[in-house]
């Protein structure tokens, strides 16, 4: 008996996140990775942790992981045929003893200064993530309960922009997924779902794109956590609102 598999967008409206996406082959995935192993030399590994934000205004090859058609294929299915680029940055962690980075428990829209609060990150591996290099943590169907209070974190190594985590009161630990990925692979979350992630113990770098979208609706009231206002990009389907000043494409869009 065939079993029958649950569309993107059915999953999605229900668990909030959908996972193991494969969007690029093993040697497409190689040669990016490549590219990032060469910023990462060039900048240090410090740098390269949590500094490298949209990036895809400065260098091709992040633009290309951002952009490619199976990506954006995926993420229309879940949010509409009408794509804003948001933002990118590549979250990356390397194996240490001490101290234990981490990422609280957080929703992303919270400090992004948007309204309506919606989001959408897609995180594409570009080396393998798993438990043991901690991958990403997630309450399947939180996105449900909306815009949940945040607190600044009494922990430190948090490796969040300011410091910023969920009530306790609202988290159930017991329901969370571990999200395991092959590089080349993507998953999307809602800019709602509640999600975190551990320390780094194994002897491997954990190193992702996170490529943040909106739909054309979306409009921002005030400068996000760190200061600053988006450029988004236009890549799909069209913009009737025009929030945003025109950003035009910074390279050509490759198609797969």
């Amino acid at each position: 008996m065939k079993l029958e598999t649950v569309p993107l967008n059915e999953s999605y409206a229900e668990n909030g996140y959908v996972t193991n996406v494969s969007v690029y082959s093993e040697d497409e995935i190689n040669n990016f990775r490549k590219n990032f192993d060469e910023l990462e030399s060039r900048f240090g590994k410090e740098k390269c942790q949590v500094g490298l934000i949209d990036w895809h205004f400065i260098e091709s090859f992040v633009w290309d992981i951002a952009t490619g058609s199976k990506v954006l294929d995926a993420i229309q299915e879940v949010m509409g045929k009408d794509l804003l680029l948001l933002g990118t940055h590549f979250f990356c962690k390397y194996p240490e003893k001490a101290p234990k980075s981490f990422v609280a428990w957080h929703q992303d829209v919270t400090y992004w200064g948007l309204e309506p609060s919606e989001a959408h990150t897609a995180w594409i591996a570009l080396d393998d993530a798993d438990e043991d290099n901690g991958s990403m943590l997630l309450i399947p169907g939180s996105h449900k309960q909306g815009q949940l209070p945040h607190e600044t974190s009494n922990t430190g190594n948090n490796l969040l922009s300011i410091n910023q985590q969920v009530s306790q009161e609202f988290i159930d630990e017991s329901k969370a997924v571990q999200l395991e990925l092959k590089a080349g692979e993507m998953s999307i979350h809602h800019g709602y779902l509640l999600h975190s992630s551990m320390s780094n113990g194994s002897g491997r770098r954990r190193c992702g794109l996170t490529v943040r979208f909106i739909p054309p609706y979306v409009k921002q009231v005030m400068q996000n956590s760190v200061g600053k206002r988006y450029s988004p990009i236009l890549l799909r389907g069209s913009d009737y609102h025009h929030h945003f000043h025109e950003t035009k494409h910074p390279y050509p869009l490759i198609v797969q």
